[in-house]
């Protein structure tokens, strides 16, 4: 359980910033990017609260070229069924320039191999634990039985391995695979065990979206490293973060030709929220999020990601000339940096209308059937859900498989001005409502991660359909999460 101080600093908080119980925030003036995003800067308290940050090995930025990881390569393949192997292990990989890092990894890398399957084509996975410590692996965002999610006491004992099935029976989307260890999620991830899951929708083919070298999967997270280039984990350490990740190299630069690029921006930090823009007054258009693709794009100036979310962006750099560079920002510092080396043809293209969705069930005007709140006790230094903290004996949600219900998911957490957000498992959701007005811009398609501001309440839509079994829902920001801000639902008949 995490003690008082651990808590605040795990929030981007410290005790020196709290004066007489008030939270001390420094001022700052709403751009427009913020407002597009519709933020209130007053009321974030990201990494740049709390502590001093201390600096380890922080490189100047754009050093280093960003990888794209490699896709895995099935080991057999089936009339209906690919089979893929992971070896799940400790290595030393150079993150930072001439060193080498040790990260706890698929494949020994720090962001584990892609995935990339069709959509009604069956995946079943071994993972083989090379490490000294169990561990297990939930694909995040997969409508999966529940015997294959990585349920947080299903473990996978060192030497030992696991198989995994999953029936990618759900619309093209960008997901995710990393650590679901109870206690030990949070250093897991942070440490590198984390991958790409893309499934291949059939609808995308005829949509001529930028694809194969142009479809480019981004994994966004922060770091601390030590003077030796060795990483620092420590629960309260999230304001000494400070170096961005992206595909696990700080502050690179990447290639591009003067054409059309697919961009799939992945967070997988442990708290930090991303609020990603443009120079150069370029912007970028949303074509999807979480559950893929979006009903129609979405031109955006800033695209905010909280732990565990994605966006799919289309970025044109057809109109730059080669020679020119562009910085994808966040408002801590620049994230990545695009050089312009070349012209390419370019025949893809941003259609009008991308996937429709179905019209949501009549359930009646203003309808709530559940109450989830989310609040951390500084005293006793625990996070809650419903005013409890998890118990993997507990059931805290029972619904029927079929059924439909709206969630109304509030952030208690006023006094500290202290965001969450929630996950849930197996299911893909709507959000219907930010405190009475419509969702932000670019959450119009299917979410599973949705972030609640302090203060702020979302009233999500959710169908309960495939799998019986239990399944977790729980807050993202992942030291939130092993201090007990998390739940079971039971799916039965």
């Amino acid at each position: 359980m995490l003690n008082r101080r651990r808590l605040l600093t795990a929030g981007g908080l410290t005790l020196g910033g709290m004066v007489g119980g008030t939270l001390l925030l420094p001022r700052q003036e709403a751009s427009p990017a913020m407002a597009d995003a519709g933020l209130d800067p007053h009321r974030r308290t990201h990494m740049t609260h709390g502590a001093t940050p201390t600096r380890g090995s922080d490189p100047a930025p754009f050093r280093v070229r960003m990888p794209v990881p490699r896709v895995l390569t099935p080991v057999a393949s089936y009339r209906d069924v690919d089979v893929y192997h992971q070896d799940i292990r400790a290595s030393r990989v150079e993150m930072l320039p001439g060193v080498r890092t040790e990260v706890l990894g698929y494949g020994g890398a720090f962001v584990g191999p892609t995935l990339r399957v069709r959509q009604g084509r069956r995946v079943v996975v071994r993972y083989r634990n090379g490490l000294d410590r169990a561990v297990n692996t939930h694909l995040h965002g997969g409508h999966v039985a529940a015997d294959s999610d990585g349920y947080p006491m299903d473990l996978i004992e060192p030497g030992r391995s696991r198989f995994y099935e999953y029936p990618n029976a759900q619309p093209g989307a960008t997901l995710w695979y990393h650590d679901h260890t109870h206690h030990m999620e949070a250093e897991h991830v942070y440490r590198g065990m984390h991958g790409f899951y893309l499934v291949e929708g059939r609808d995308e083919r005829r949509l001529r979206l930028p694809s194969r070298d142009h479809d480019v999967p981004i994994m966004l997270t922060d770091a601390h490293f030590a003077p030796d280039g060795s990483l620092i984990y420590a629960p309260e350490d999230t304001p000494n973060r400070t170096t961005l990740l992206a595909n696990g190299r700080p502050r690179p630069y990447f290639p591009v030709a003067a054409r059309k690029y697919r961009f799939r921006l992945l967070n997988v930090s442990n708290f930090r929220t991303f609020h990603l823009s443009l120079d150069r007054d370029m912007t970028m258009t949303q074509i999807g999020s979480d559950g893929g693709l979006l009903p129609a794009p979405v031109r955006r100036e800033v695209v905010v990601l909280s732990p565990g979310e994605r966006a799919e962006v289309v970025v044109d750099f057809g109109p730059r000339r080669v020679g020119e560079q562009v910085v994808l920002n966040d408002v801590s510092g620049p994230v990545l940096r695009f050089d312009v080396v070349t012209r390419a043809a370019d025949d893809s293209r941003v259609p009008d209308v991308l996937r429709p969705l179905p019209p949501l069930p009549a359930l009646g005007s203003g309808r709530t059937d559940r109450e989830i709140t989310l609040k951390v006790d500084m005293v006793r230094g625990a996070a809650y859900i419903n005013g409890q903290v998890f118990d993997p004996n507990r059931v805290d949600v029972r619904v029927r498989r079929g059924s439909t219900e709206i969630w109304r998911v509030t952030n208690l957490d006023t006094d500290v001005s202290l965001d969450h957000n929630l996950h849930l498992h197996l299911v893909q959701f709507r959000i219907l409502d930010r405190d009475g007005a419509p969702p932000l811009p670019g959450e119009s398609g299917l979410k599973d991660t949705v972030l609640v501001p302090a203060g702020a309440s979302v009233r999500i839509q959710v169908t309960f359909g495939d799998f019986l079994g239990r399944y977790l829902y729980h807050c993202h920001m992942l030291e939130h999460s092993v201090g007990g801000m998390m739940a079971q639902m039971e799916i039965v008949p």
